[in-house]
């Protein structure tokens, strides 16, 4: 996993056009630890997020973040109390 991931942060950098001293510098960071990230040999979690923020991608955390809103059981039961409004046929009365 840490090999994908400095994968993806070495083409961010080249696609921005920098070089890992111009993205240490953004990051405050030293070369050697973008260079350490980059080739997925063991970086810390806020080593990445500084990386992440100089190249403008903290949307890649998103993934990561924790799921707001219902749960999926939550989802499930409300979606069950759908289905059965729906399937419930409307009462006809008899007038005499």
């Amino acid at each position: 996993m840490e090999r994908r991931i400095g994968i993806a942060i070495r083409q961010w950098r080249i696609d921005a056009g920098l070089s890992q001293d111009e993205l240490a510098d953004r990051a405050s960071l030293s070369r050697s630890a973008v260079q350490a990230l980059e080739t997925g040999r063991g970086s810390r979690l806020a080593t990445l997020i500084r990386v992440l923020r100089a190249l403008d991608r903290a949307d890649a955390l998103d993934a990561l973040a924790p799921r707001t809103g219902p749960s999926p059981i939550e989802q499930l039961a409300a979606q069950r109390r759908a289905d059965r409004r729906t399937s419930r046929a409307p009462r006809v009365g008899r007038r005499g």
